[in-house]
């Protein structure tokens, strides 16, 4: 593996001898990573994605969501991140992912939730409407699921203006918490890692993505939330999460969209799935 081009040329910012690089690591749809060893110690370099405008990421904001998230112990623990927003270096945990198997980590899960959600807030808004027009702006018109994907607009559009109206107030929120973004160390505390969608949002957009993401049954969705509410769950609280894992499911199409477009997924197999999703959503639109 040649590390001259893995390797960034100002190292020596952040360790007093050069970087070893171990392996790749695997998972990641967007970034590649990298195990990396430093006189033993074992870190993960994070080369951000070439097209990281067109995924309209703010890494600005994901640098200081890091930082709050770092001195309050909530993510892996963050030796640099790059001022240019090429990469960042961090602790290594572990590669154990959290699993939604048991009543106990979901209670890790809601914890950390709550944790996040307490933070001092950042500067970055979450608005829906101006990523749905980035990722729009970098889809290929001619893309064989462009016609039935943008005829989804309308609807996230009105499930906006209601998951809106019954917003309470914003968090900072990590918005990406799938179960490749939750490592449990040899201790069994649970991190967020990959930080790179934080902003201030609604957050129920956040339980959305953790259950939608995640494929959380019916009852493990009433065991997270109450775990996190601290109470019991309402109407209103059931309306507000089905608005945004709506919005959440016409997001993932979209994002899915533009890394087939811009190349970094460009088999006709993730074309056909994008398809095979966009008709699950306008049924489930429909209520079938």
């Amino acid at each position: 593996m040649p590390q001259a081009n893995i390797i960034p040329n100002d190292w020596w910012r952040w360790s007093d001898s050069q970087p070893v690089i171990i392996k790749p690591l695997l998972g990641g749809l967007t970034n590649l990573n990298y195990l990396i060893s430093v006189k033993q110690e074992l870190f993960v370099l994070r080369k951000n994605s070439p097209i990281s405008e067109a995924l309209n990421l703010n890494r600005c904001a994901e640098a200081k969501a890091l930082s709050r998230a770092d001195e309050a112990g909530l993510c892996a623990p963050l030796i640099y991140y790059d001022d240019q927003h090429q990469y960042m270096v961090s602790r290594y945990l572990g590669d154990k992912t959290w699993s939604a198997s048991i009543d106990h980590d979901l209670s890790l899960l809601a914890k950390l939730l709550r944790g996040i959600h307490q933070l001092p807030g950042i500067d970055a808004d979450l608005n829906v409407e101006h990523k749905i027009s980035c990722y729009w702006q970098a889809i290929d018109a001619n893309a064989t699921f462009t016609c039935e994907l943008k005829s989804l607009d309308s609807a996230a559009s009105a499930h906006i203006t209601s998951a809106k109206a019954l917003n309470n107030g914003h968090a900072l929120c990590h918005n990406d918490l799938l179960r490749s973004n939750l490592i449990m160390n040899d201790k069994h505390a649970l991190y967020a890692i990959d930080w790179e969608y934080a902003a201030m949002s609604d957050p129920f957009y956040e339980l959305a993505v953790v259950i939608e993401g995640n494929s959380l049954n019916t009852q493990q969705q009433e065991r997270l939330l109450v775990n996190y509410l601290k109470r019991q769950i309402t109407q209103e609280d059931w309306q507000r999460l089905h608005h945004w894992k709506i919005i959440y499911d016409y997001l993932c199409l979209l994002w899915y969209g533009v890394q087939y477009c811009g190349g970094a997924m460009s088999s006709a197999d993730i074309a056909k799935d994008i398809e095979k999703q966009i008709h699950h959503l306008h049924a489930r639109l429909a209520g079938k």
